[in-house]
This record gives structure tokens, sequence and C-alpha cells, in this order.
């Protein structure tokens, strides 16, 4: 025969606290203490995004320009001569230098000599000096200055014959418009 418990007393947290098994007891203990570690945990990582937002605040406010100590200060006047020399200064240093030598070393072929590039960024030009051997290669040359995306257009400019090189090559000029891509 089986043993039966009978109990007469009354629900109450006090029978209930006496009749929980102790393997209950220590879930419960556990779960406690994973609790408390995760509250510790968020705790400390909410810390720490405070003072990283701190420090980003102070950054971004060291990085802005301070405020102008006084309003009416007068503006500096550049004379018309210097700012003339500034700006072409800047448009020297914004030349497209590796895309115009890209597209002239794209064109010209072993035959054709280099003698110099002269850009004049004002008006978008590249005045290039070269020497060929024929007419028919300066010719063909210029058609491939043309061809070249990077250039408007081409055209020859000058040309001569350098009697005193025994070679007798042909020395031209071409200018060459270019545009930004």
């Amino acid at each position: 025969m089986r043993k039966m418990q009978i109990d007469f007393a009354a629900p109450s947290v006090r029978r209930t606290l006496y009749r929980t098994s102790p393997l209950a007891w220590a879930a419960l203990l556990a779960g406690g203490a994973l609790c408390a570690g995760a509250l510790y945990a968020g705790y400390h990582t909410m810390a720490q995004l405070r003072a990283a937002d701190a420090r980003m605040a102070r950054t971004e406010q060291a990085r802005q320009p301070a405020a102008p100590l006084r309003a009416d200060v007068p503006k500096a006047v550049i004379p018309e001569a210097q700012a003339k020399a500034v700006n072409a200064a800047i448009l020297q240093l914004n030349l497209p230098w590796r895309a115009l030598q890209q597209s002239v070393a794209e064109s010209t072929p072993k035959d054709i000599a280099l003698l110099a590039l002269e850009p004049d960024p004002r008006k978008q030009v590249l005045k290039i000096t070269a020497e060929a051997k024929s007419a028919d290669e300066m010719i063909g040359y210029i058609e491939q200055l043309k061809q070249q995306e990077f250039f408007a257009g081409a055209v020859l400019v000058r040309h001569e014959i350098m009697e005193s090189d025994p070679n007798r090559p042909l020395r031209f000029q071409v200018e060459v418009q270019w545009g930004l891509p």
C-alpha cells in the first residue's frame, strides 16, 4: 500500500514555502544570480555608452570653429592683383594632370617624339610640341588626339621642317581642347 499524504492545513505562503522542493529553491537562487549579473552588466554597459557619448560630444565641440569674438570686425580687403595671382595658382593646382598625361600617352605612337606639354588652365587648352618623320605621321597623330574622349578637339597650330637636324624631322605644335568628364 502506498503512503498517503493528508494535509488539512489551509493554503498559505508558509505552507507553500515548506512544500517547495530543494531543487526549486536552487533554481530560484540561480535565476536570481543570473538576473543580478545581467542587471550589473547592463548598468556597466550603459555607463560606458554615456562616457563614450560625452567624449564624442567634447570632440565635436572641439572640432567646431570657435565663435567670433566680435561680429563687427571688418573683412580683409585683398588687392585685385593678389586675387588674380591666387586664382591663377589655384587653376594651375587644379589641373587634371593625370587625365591629360594619360590621354596624351594613349594617343601618342612610338614614331612621334613629344617635346613639350604646355597647359593653359584658363582656356582649358594643352599645347603639345612634338616631332615626326613625315607629314602623314603628324596628321595621323592629330587624328588620334581627336579620338580621345578627354579631348574636345585638336588643331594644328604650326609646323616646320628642322633643316639643322640631319634627319630633317617635322616639328609641329598642336592645341588640344580638354573637357572635364
